[in-house]
């Protein structure tokens, strides 16, 4: 049973392409029999005929990339496409490196582990770039003195 023509006036009426028109195929002879926009539209209001969702593309696939990238994954020289200060540029890098150093400033500061003119002190060679690293920072406490936790 052909419903060409009812499909085409229910994708007018419900606006939208003729293959994302929905028939129930149990009752195809009673769509068959609808020859006008009228009973057409009766039809769609009984749910005998709708219009399927809009497809979308799917983002499983880049989640799942995505995933893999933050592991440290599919980031060899292959997939590169710029130096590696377009990858990382050294603003970038630079308050990586230094929001870290300061969340454990302000951390040993609030544990007792530094005194304000100490917290201070260790501030200020952060900002002049004195440490590569958190693990750097400590190893330059040690140095000075300063007895850093969790070592028994």
């Amino acid at each position: 049973m052909q419903i060409t023509n009812q499909k085409k006036m229910a994708a007018q009426i419900l606006k939208c392409g003729v293959n994302r028109v929905w028939v129930d195929p149990r009752y195809i002879d009673q769509v068959s029999g609808a020859v006008q926009k009228s009973d057409i539209r009766e039809l769609i209001e009984e749910g005998l005929i709708k219009a399927r969702p809009m497809q979308g593309t799917s983002r499983v696939r880049a989640r799942k990339l995505a995933e893999q990238r933050s592991k440290g994954r599919r980031r060899g020289h292959g997939s590169r496409k710029g130096s590696s200060r377009a990858r990382m540029p050294k603003k970038e890098r630079w308050m990586r490196v230094i929001r870290s150093q300061r969340r454990t400033l302000k951390g040993m500061r609030e544990d007792g582990t530094l005194q304000a003119s100490e917290y201070r002190y260790y501030y200020r060679k952060a900002k002049g770039g004195s440490y590569r690293s958190i693990a750097h920072m400590k190893a330059n406490m040690e140095v000075d003195g300063i007895q850093i936790g969790g070592e028994e």
